[in-house]
């Protein structure tokens, strides 16, 4: 079974749906927690990587294991070992690359959001098979502002904010969150309630529309990772 690398930023951020995917698809996981005070392995040993979300900013240097992940993501890039990262493990990627990433001076993106394809994503190896219309959750404050040299965009909002990208031949990011579920997005709503109350956002709906929606994401989104568990068995 080829070995897949998770690296998760805190215990409310799992690699939850996309996790029993990528399982059912003949990866063997291993989970590296650094926040919980673990060593981060050399991601090169690994016949891939996943780098999960997190309420982080990328371009914080104050985290411990930001420098170490970095590094470890250019060795990874270099080494021609297939990485994804989803949200904020796409922000690390883009500036571990030597892209930007900052607060997106739109707000926070929220909810089900349609993923506006670009011509590029249809001839990708990864994006291929889910490269029509589909919608996908966001919750994050913060996007890819400036993408590093040699980058593809595979998806773009209205306003041109990066959705997806390839980095190279064997990187990719994702800014929405196919892994999650109601039920995981339960604690972050509750981090976010305060600044959601003040913006009259109403959480409950927001949850249950999610919620209601799970087929659909099921659906829209395992391709994705069976589409990336392929890459990863075929380079190993």
């Amino acid at each position: 079974m080829p070995s897949v690398l998770v690296v998760q930023h805190e215990d409310e951020c799992p690699p939850a749906l996309f996790g029993h995917w990528l399982t059912d698809a003949g990866c063997a996981l291993e989970v590296s927690r650094p926040y919980a005070g673990e060593a981060l392995p050399d991601l090169t040993s690994y016949d891939g990587v996943l780098v999960l979300g997190g309420p982080q900013q990328a371009e914080d240097d104050t985290v411990a294991w930001f420098g170490p992940l970095k590094q470890g993501l250019r060795d990874a890039h270099a080494a021609g070992v297939p990485t994804l990262g989803i949200c904020l493990g796409h922000q690390l990627i883009a500036s571990a690359l030597g892209g930007r990433v900052e607060h997106n001076p739109r707000g926070q993106q929220l909810g089900l959001l349609p993923i506006g394809w670009t011509a590029a994503a249809a001839g990708d190896e990864l994006t291929g098979p889910v490269a029509s219309r589909r919608r996908g959750v966001h919750w994050n404050d913060d996007i890819v502002t400036r993408l590093p040299a040699g980058s593809t965009v595979l998806a773009e909002t209205p306003d041109g904010e990066v959705q997806a990208a390839r980095f190279g031949s064997r990187t990719w990011g994702v800014q929405l969150h196919p892994e999650v579920d109601a039920a995981v997005l339960r604690p972050w709503a509750e981090s976010d309630r305060e600044a959601h109350v003040l913006r009259g956002v109403d959480q409950e709906t927001l949850l249950r529309t999610i919620e209601d929606a799970a087929d659909e994401l099921t659906t829209a989104w395992r391709p994705l990772a069976t589409a990336w568990a392929a890459i990863v068995r075929g380079t190993a």
